[in-house]
């Protein structure tokens, strides 16, 4: 994927037009259209400026994967994404620890809380 395709996946995803990013960057439409269909140099700069509107990194742009799935919700508190890219073994089972952990310490919490009620 190139790095102007990248720019309109993550453009879509927070759910910005091109004229508004176009207005953003201090440019035409057309002109903000060329860099998402790789038609022109994309400066650095530029490329800077983007990620600001877009309020990731660079690097995020760049190593924006294409394999990413992104669910794009509509729900109460406005609009906002869900990614899923596929999860070790590996990471599953750290996140799961941690799940454990946290839940465990509810637990801890709840008692403190139990204890501390029933002294007063």
């Amino acid at each position: 994927m190139e790095i102007g395709e990248k720019i309109k996946k993550i453009r879509e995803l927070k759910n910005f037009t091109q004229e508004y990013m176009a207005q953003k960057l201090e440019m035409t439409q057309a002109g903000y259209g060329k860099i998402e269909r790789n038609e022109s140099e994309l400066s650095y700069p530029k490329l800077l400026k983007i990620a600001e509107v877009f309020k990731v990194t660079v690097e995020d742009i760049i190593n924006f994967n294409e394999k990413m799935i992104f669910n794009v919700m509509h729900n109460q508190t406005g609009n906002g994404y869900v990614v899923n890219n596929g999860l070790s073994d590996q990471e599953k089972k750290l996140y799961e620890q941690i799940i454990e952990q946290q839940k465990e310490e509810i637990i801890f919490l709840k008692k403190i809380i139990e204890k501390h009620q029933t002294n007063d």
